[in-house]
């Protein structure tokens, strides 16, 4: 028998009055797939997380999560755990008073529940005792992920999970994302951060005026955009500009970029062009010291379908 997809969604529209909020969604996540969620601000984001968590539900359409249809009333199955707008915490309990009041209103033990585990999983362990009204807002936003792996969850909500880390809070929050869907648990997260997405996620869905404007893989996304502006970073920035006039599909943006001491400039091509021009730079002896591009393939491909959106 097929595992069920964690989400699945058909046609779901939300209205606020007369405000269309998410006009006619489709949605699938696997189990175990890692579900970026992007889009303006105004794109429907937060509606559909929040239906995900059942704390709205669709106007009209048809939701199944882990399985089981979602009908009318604001419930979702067991095994789906999140935020939206940041957790819900009390500022006067330490972080440990906060998960084991969580497991309480659930009717869970907290002595067996695992509260330390979770605490050391996002790198609190060491502010375990300290009261939440101290904690910064990336701590915040680890204690809120901290009690959604107290349910042990199939799929999980994230509404902008990477707010306010430091470098070592991303670190343990991509490590707990990470190892979740190795496990199998669905997870689906909001984020305006492309890099946390390309980091993180395989699928991402990008939301505009309420509509999909495009769901699938990263790599789908990126092959779909057929040009990109790359900064090259070069040991000859005269010849490589020769090289790169000289070479079909290959056209000099910019080399404004040249700062003292480095040699660079902004060429537009597809993948196929680059790496003809970069067999050429080391065929003649030029050192390629950076290549990358000046926009993600995500940012750019974002920028375009949410701008073709607008403008319809």
């Amino acid at each position: 028998m097929d595992t069920p997809l964690a989400v699945r969604a058909r046609g779901i529209t939300r209205c606020f009055g007369e405000v269309i909020a998410l006009d006619g969604i489709d949605l699938e996540v696997a189990p175990g797939q890692l579900h970026g969620l992007v889009g303006p601000n105004g794109a429907g984001k937060t509606t559909l997380l929040g239906l995900l968590l059942g704390l709205a539900v669709a106007d009209s359409g048809s939701l199944e999560i882990l399985g089981t249809p979602v009908g009318r009333a604001l419930a979702v199955p067991e095994g789906v755990a999140g935020f939206v707008d940041g957790p819900g915490l009390y500022p006067s309990l330490t972080a440990k008073q906060n998960l084991a009041a969580l497991a309480a209103l659930r009717g869970d033990d907290a002595h067996t529940l695992g509260i330390d585990d979770a605490l050391d999983q996002v790198g609190l362990t060491d502010v375990a005792d300290d009261r939440v009204r101290g904690f910064s807002l990336g701590m915040r936003q680890r204690l809120g992920l901290a009690a959604a792996l107290l349910t042990k969850p199939r799929l999980l909500i994230l509404d902008e999970p990477s707010n306010g880390l430091d470098p070592a809070g991303k670190k343990h929050v991509y490590g707990v994302l990470s190892r979740l869907a190795a496990d199998g648990v669905a997870v689906v997260m909001s984020s305006h951060r492309m890099d946390d997405v390309e980091s993180l996620c395989s699928e991402v869905t990008i939301l505009s005026t309420g509509r999909v404007a495009f769901s699938g893989p990263l790599t789908k996304l990126a092959a779909a955009n057929d040009e990109l502006d790359y900064r090259l970073l070069t040991s000859d920035l005269a010849e490589a500009r020769r090289l790169a006039g000289d070479t079909a599909g290959i056209r000099v943006v910019d080399d404004s970029a040249v700062r003292q001491g480095t040699e660079a400039l902004v060429v537009t091509a597809a993948v196929p062009a680059l790496d003809e021009l970069v067999k050429r730079l080391v065929h003649a002896g030029i050192a390629v010291r950076e290549l990358a591009p000046v926009v993600s393939p995500l940012e750019a491909a974002f920028l375009a379908l949410t701008e073709q959106e607008s403008d319809q």
